[in-house]
């Protein structure tokens, strides 16, 4: 895989304070397959990206971005968890920066794992077209369905973005803490009430269908009536000036050849949230 943004190698050695971890994993997805290829995709994009950022006049690569090696553990999902846990817990107690990029979303619950054995009192910021909170699915708990379920045994989460679930889900989820797509959309009279149901340090997940589909096609899942770029990346700057953001990950980038811009806007979202923080 390229590494990220294709930086100087002077910025991209081990060394670095950022570390992108990529784990193409698409083991249990039940619509359109092809997760798996979101990281290398991802990258791929990056290294045609501009590396300043006018909004914030800063080029984020200068303090250093580390393209690790991938996680290719795919025999099952508990094992591919496991071999996540290890290799994101590896970067999180050398005090680096972990950027996970799926893959399916079922890759969230290691990079979790391994940020609570650190910040035991963090939380998740879920942005997401789905709730994935179902217990079990199609055999397994650890499904990319079930994602949510898992990391809301670990510590508190808030969802944004959401327009779909089964009805099922209904009894894990706690409608205080979900901000529905159709009520958000357009507005930030609701900013304040999500960060405040913030801990102090929160992981970032973000499943690229909380985007609308006319930006962003390229899921395995779209749903319409989602999240524009502007309104989505306002709100993330708002997290990050409010919260200690301790990692962040973007999953289910499924590419097609019929359109790219999914690609750059994914590896575009990555170095936008880095300039933010850093």
């Amino acid at each position: 895989m390229k590494r990220y943004g294709d930086i100087p190698l002077e910025y991209a050695r081990e060394t670095a304070r950022v570390v992108i971890l990529p784990i193409p994993y698409d083991g249990t997805s039940t619509w359109i397959k092809g997760a798996d290829k979101g990281p290398e995709a991802l990258l791929e994009a990056s290294a045609n990206m501009e590396l300043y950022d006018i909004e914030t006049d800063t080029e984020v690569y200068l303090k250093g971005i580390y393209t690790a090696p991938p996680v290719l553990e795919k025999s099952s999902p508990e094992k591919m968890v496991e071999a996540v846990y290890r290799a994101a817990g590896r970067y999180v107690a050398e005090g680096k920066f972990v950027v996970g990029l799926g893959g399916e979303h079922s890759v969230t619950y290691g990079q979790v794992k391994a940020y609570f054995d650190n910040f035991p009192a963090m939380s998740v910021l879920q942005l997401d077209a789905h709730t994935d909170l179902r217990g079990v699915y199609e055999g397994s708990p650890y499904n990319h369905a079930c994602v949510m379920a898992r990391v809301q045994e670990l510590c508190p989460i808030v969802q944004v973005g959401i327009r779909s679930m089964d009805v099922g889900e209904k009894k894990r989820l706690n409608p205080e803490r979900v901000f529905w797509a159709h009520r958000v959309h357009g507005s930030q009279e609701w900013w304040d009430k999500a960060v405040g149901l913030l801990s102090d340090d929160v992981f970032i997940t973000i499943d690229l269908d909380v985007f609308d589909p006319a930006i962003l096609p390229s899921t395995g899942t779209p749903e319409p009536g989602g999240l524009l770029w502007y309104e989505t990346l306002a709100f993330l700057k708002y997290v990050i000036s409010k919260k200690n953001v301790i990692g962040f990950d973007i999953v289910e980038l499924c590419p097609s050849a019929q359109s790219p811009s999914s690609d750059f806007l994914a590896a575009k979202l990555v170095y936008k949230l880095l300039s933010y923080k850093f």
